[in-house]
C-alpha cells in the first residue's frame, strides 16, 4: 500500500496525518490558538536567572515566560557541535557533523560554565524555541539559531557543517561537503538533509541564498525591538509536513482545502518542484480523515486499553512522571503450553506498543510490564524485539533489557505534547482521578452525615436529602431498609429528592 500524507484543514484547525501501509504512523496536529511557538524565534529578555537549577526565565511576549537551560546557551568560544545535533534532533535527522576549524577537539569544549556567568536579569537575547509548553512547564529555548528548510538546516552562527547519516555513499557525502563549504555564507553552517542526496548544485545555493536572507531579515528586525516578541514564525503545521515529512518515502499528498492546496503547491513549485505531480486536492463528499480511517485510529489512540488481535491487551496509564504500559493475556489462551502463550502474547504486544507510543507520542519515561516469562532466551527475544520495533523511530529511544519481574524500562524523547493531553483534559466529575465513588459509598457518606445531625438541636421537620437521580434510585429501593432504621434513630422523617444537575457525587441535607 502507498504512503501518504492527508492533511485535513479547516479556518480552527489542520491535522496532518502520516499514513505508512494503510495505518496512521503519525498524527500532528494545529489548532489556531496562536500558541503554536516550535521553531518560532522571539526577542527575549532574561527575567530570573536561577543558578540552582542552571537556568534562567525569559521573557518573549507570551503569556508565560519559557526557560533556557545553560546547555542551550550560545557560547562564542565552545565547540559547538553537539548544539548542532539537537538543533535538528526533532526533524529526524541523524548527522553526522564536519568540523570547519582546526582537526581535531578544542579543549576549551570541556569547561563548565555557570548560568549565572553567562546571563543576568534585564539582558536582551535571541532565542528559539525548541520544545513546545507540556503540561505546566512553559516553552524550552535555545540560542543556537537554526532556520529548516526542504534540503538544508540553516545553523546561525556557527561554521559547522552536517550531513545526514541516512546518505551513505561515501562519494555523495563528499560531493554534498563540498557543495556546501562552497556556497554558504562565512560565519554560517549548515545540514545536509536527507532529501538533498543526487540534487545539483544550483538547486542547494538557490535555497541557502534563500535562508540567509531570511536570516538577514532576523537580525535586522532584533536591531530594530526594543521590547521581547517574535522575530520570525515557523511555517504552519501543512507546509512544515510538506518540508520534513514529504520524501522519496511518501508516494502523495492530499488535502481537502483548495487554499490550503494552492500553497502548497507554491510551496513545491519553490522548493522541490518534481513532486508537484504528487499532490492532490481532495473532493469527496465524506469528511477526509473518515474516508481513510483515520478518525478511527485517533479515537482508538484517545482509549487507555488496546485490544490485540490475538485477544490480549495493553493498557495505557499516563502519570506526572512516567508513562506505565501493562500487557495482559486476556481471552488468548494459545494451543500449547503457558508459556508459549505468554511469549506470543508480549511479540503482538511489542509490535502495538511501539505503533502506540509513536502515533500518541508519548515521551520521557516508559515502564513496561510484560507478562513473566519463565525462559530467559524469550525475555531476551522480547527485548530484541522492541528495539527492532523502535529502530525506526525518529526521536530518540534508549532502552534497558527486561529485569527478572518482567519490567522493560526506557526512555523517548519528548518533543511535544502527548496526543491525549492535547485533545482531552482532566475529567470534571473525577477530576482527574480516573474513577468516581461507587454508588453504594456515596449512599453510606450520606447515612454518616445524616447521623451527625443527631448532635444539632432537636427538631421535629424533616430531613430533606437533594441527590443524583441514579443515588436516589439506589436509596429507595436497595437502601430502603436502611432509610428506616435512620429515620427511627434520628425520629426524623426522611425525604429522599433527586436532582438532573447534580453530580454523582453530590448531595445536599436540609431541614
Amino acid at each position: 500500500m502507498p504512503n501518504e500524507l492527508i492533511i485535513n484543514t479547516r479556518p480552527h484547525e489542520t491535522r496532518v496525518a502520516l499514513v505508512e501501509n494503510g495505518i496512521t504512523a503519525e498524527l500532528y496536529i494545529e489548532r489556531r490558538t496562536g500558541q503554536e511557538l516550535k521553531g518560532n524565534i522571539y526577542r527575549g529578555r532574561v527575567v530570573r536567572v536561577l543558578p540552582g537549577m542552571q537556568a534562567a526565565f525569559v521573557d518573549i511576549g507570551q503569556d508565560r515566560t519559557a526557560f533556557l537551560y545553560v546547555t542551550d546557551v550560545h557560547r562564542d568560544v565552545l565547540d559547538l557541535e553537539q548544539m548542532m545535533l539537537s538543533a535538528v534532533a526533532d526533524n529526524g535527522e541523524d548527522v553526522v557533523t564536519e568540523d570547519m576549524s582546526d582537526e581535531g577537539s578544542d579543549p576549551i569544549a570541556d569547561i563548565n560554565f555557570n548560568i549565572e556567568d553567562l546571563l543576568q536579569a534585564g539582558q536582551d537575547i535571541m532565542v528559539q524555541v525548541a520544545k513546545e509548553p507540556i503540561g505546566t512547564k512553559g516553552a524550552r529555548l535555545t540560542s543556537y539559531i537554526s532556520l529548516p528548510a526542504r534540503h538544508l538546516v540553516l545553523l546561525a552562527n556557527v561554521s559547522h557543517i552536517g550531513i545526514s547519516r541516512r546518505i551513505e555513499v561515501p562519494d555523495e557525502r563528499e560531493r554534498l561537503k563540498q557543495i556546501i563549504e562552497e556556497i554558504k555564507p562565512d560565519g554560517l553552517g549548515a545540514i545536509v538533509r536527507t532529501v538533498s542526496e543526487g540534487k545539483g548544485k544550483d538547486k542547494l545555493r538557490s535555497e541557502m541564498d534563500f535562508m540567509a536572507k531570511v536570516w538577514t531579515n532576523i537580525k535586522e528586525k532584533m536591531s530594530k525591538m526594543s521590547n521581547p516578541g517574535l522575530l520570525y514564525r515557523d511555517l504552519t503545521v501543512s507546509l512544515r509536513a510538506v518540508r520534513d515529512l514529504f520524501t522519496h518515502e511518501v508516494d502523495r499528498l492530499i488535502s481537502d482545502s483548495k487554499e490550503e492546496y494552492d500553497n502548497i503547491m507554491k510551496f513545491i513549485e519553490t522548493f522541490a518542484p518534481s513532486l508537484k505531480y504528487s499532490v492532490e486536492l481532495y473532493t469527496g463528499t465524506d469528511p477526509i480523515f473518515d474516508y481513510y480511517g483515520i478518525e478511527m485510529d485517533i479515537s482508538r489512540a484517545l482509549d487507555n486499553k488496546i485490544w490485540l488481535k490475538s485477544g490480549g491487551s495493553i493498557v495505557i496509564e499516563l502519570t506526572e512522571a512516567l508513562t506505565a504500559i501493562d500487557v495482559n493475556t486476556g481471552s488468548y489462551v494459545g494451543k500449547r503450553n503457558l508459556e508459549e502463550t505468554i511469549f506470543k502474547t508480549n511479540l503482538e504486544a511489542v509490535k502495538e506498543i511501539a505503533y502506540q507510543l509513536r502515533l500518541r507520542n508519548i515521551g520521557g519515561l516508559i515502564v513496561i510490564d510484560f507478562i513473566d516469562m519463565e525462559k530467559l532466551e524469550n525475555r531476551e527475544r522480547v527485548f530484541m524485539a522492541l528495539q527492532e520495533a523502535m529502530s525506526k523511530e525518529k526521536a530518540k529511544t534508549h532502552i534497558l533489557r527486561m529485569s527478572e519481574l518482567g519490567l522493560i524500562e526506557m526512555t523517548r524523547q519528548r518533543t511535544r505534547e502527548n496526543l491525549s493531553r492535547y485533545l482531552c483534559e482532566p475529567c470534571f466529575y473525577c477530576e482527574g482521578r480516573g474513577a468516581i465513588k461507587s454508588k453504594r459509598t456515596i449512599c453510606y457518606d450520606i447515612f454518616r452525615d445524616l447521623e451527625r445531625e443527631l448532635s444539632s438541636p432537636e427538631s421535629s421537620s424533616g430531613l430533606y436529602v437533594r441527590v443524583h437521580p441514579e443515588i436516589g434510585n439506589v436509596l429507595k429501593e436497595e437502601e430502603q431498609q436502611s432509610i428506616m432504621e435512620l429515620e427511627k434513630r434520628l425520629d426524623r422523617r426522611i425525604i429522599i429528592i433527586s436532582h438532573k444537575a447534580f453530580h454523582m457525587e453530590q448531595y445536599e441535607i436540609s431541614t
